[in-house]
C-alpha cells in the first residue's frame, strides 16, 4: 500500500462520511479480501440456512404421511366394534355394585347384601343368556368385561367376608392372587396384540378389538362354586348357620377348583383367539 492510496482513502472518508466500509473496500486490498470473505461466509450460512429448512420441511411431510400410512394400516388390521350393547351395561352395573356390597357386609348388613348378591348373580345370568341369544348383542369387550366383572365381585366380597371372620385368610388370598395374575396376563395378551403403534389411548380404547377371550368349563364351574360359598357365607349370620360343615366342605372345594380353574387357562390353547379384520375381496374390472 503506497503513500497515494493513503490519501485516496483519507481524501474517499472525507467526503463519505460514515461510508469508511465501502472506502475500505474500495482502496485497502486487505480489507478487500477480508470483506470478501466476510460476504463469502454470509452467502454460505443464508445457504445452510435454506437448506437446513428445506430438509426439516420434508422431515415433517415425510413424519405426517408415515402417520397416516400407519394409522390406515392399523384400521385394516384392527376391527372397531360396538361397545354399546346390553350386556356391557349389566356387566358395568355389576361392577358398579361390588363396593356397595363391600360397604353392607362391612356395616354387617348381611340380609340387605344377599339380596344384592341375588341380584348381581341374575345379572351374570342375564348378561350371558342375551349376548347367546342375540348376536347383534355380543362383543368382543363383553368377552373381557364379563369375567373382569366376576372377578371383582368374588374378590371384594371375599375380601370383605375374610375382614369380618366369616371366610379363612389362607382361602382369600389363593382365591385374590389368581384373579390377579389371570388379569396380569389378560393384560399383557392386550399388549402383545395391539399392532404398532402402541400407545396408552388404544390400549384402553374398547372399541379396538384385538383378543376374545374364551373362559374355559373349569373356570366357569369355578365361578359357580365361589359365589355358592359366598351365598352360604354371607347367609350363615342371617339364619344363624355360621361353620357348618357344608361350608367348610366347600373351603376346600373352592380351593381346588380355585387352583384347577387357573389351570385350565394355562394349558388350554384356546382361551384366547387373536382378532383380524377380515378383507373385503375387490371387483376386478372385466
Amino acid at each position: 500500500m503506497n503513500y497515494f492510496t493513503v490519501l485516496r482513502f483519507g481524501h474517499c472518508t472525507a467526503l463519505n462520511k460514515g461510508l469508511i466500509e465501502h472506502c475500505l473496500r474500495r482502496y485497502i486490498p486487505m480489507c478487500q479480501a477480508r470483506f470478501y470473505v466476510k460476504e463469502s461466509e454470509n452467502r454460505y450460512r443464508q445457504r445452510i440456512g435454506a437448506n437446513e429448512r428445506t430438509q426439516k420441511k420434508a422431515l415433517r411431510i415425510r413424519i405426517m404421511q408415515n402417520f397416516k400410512s400407519t394409522r390406515r394400516k392399523v384400521e385394516e388390521i384392527i376391527e372397531r366394534e360396538n361397545i354399546w350393547t346390553i350386556p356391557n351395561f349389566i356387566c358395568i352395573g355389576r361392577i358398579i355394585t361390588s363396593p356397595f356390597l363391600s360397604y353392607l357386609i362391612l356395616t354387617q348388613d348381611y340380609q340387605i347384601a344377599l339380596w344384592l348378591l341375588a341380584f348381581a348373580g341374575l345379572s351374570d345370568l342375564a348378561d350371558g343368556w342375551i349376548a347367546r341369544t342375540w348376536t347383534s348383542q355380543a362383543s368382543k369387550l363383553g368377552s373381557f368385561l364379563d369375567p373382569v366383572a366376576d372377578k371383582l365381585l368374588v374378590g371384594t366380597m371375599f375380601l370383605s367376608l375374610t375382614w369380618v371372620g366369616l371366610i379363612p385368610v389362607p382361602l382369600t388370598c389363593l382365591v385374590v392372587t389368581r384373579d390377579v395374575v389371570l388379569v396380569t396376563a389378560a393384560s399383557y395378551i392386550r399388549y402383545r396384540s395391539l399392532p404398532p403403534p402402541k400407545t396408552l389411548a388404544r390400549y384402553f380404547d374398547p372399541t379396538h378389538a384385538t383378543v376374545q377371550l374364551a373362559p374355559t368349563l373349569t373356570s366357569k364351574l369355578n365361578t359357580g362354586v365361589q359365589l355358592a360359598l359366598i351365598a352360604g357365607t354371607l347367609a350363615s349370620p342371617v339364619y344363624h348357620f355360621v361353620d357348618h360343615p357344608i361350608l367348610q366342605c366347600l373351603y376346600y372345594i373352592t380351593a381346588f377348583t380355585t387352583v384347577a380353574g387357573g389351570a385350565s387357562y394355562l394349558l388350554s390353547k384356546d382361551t384366547y383367539k387373536l382378532l383380524r379384520k377380515k378383507k373385503t375381496p375387490t371387483r376386478t374390472s372385466p
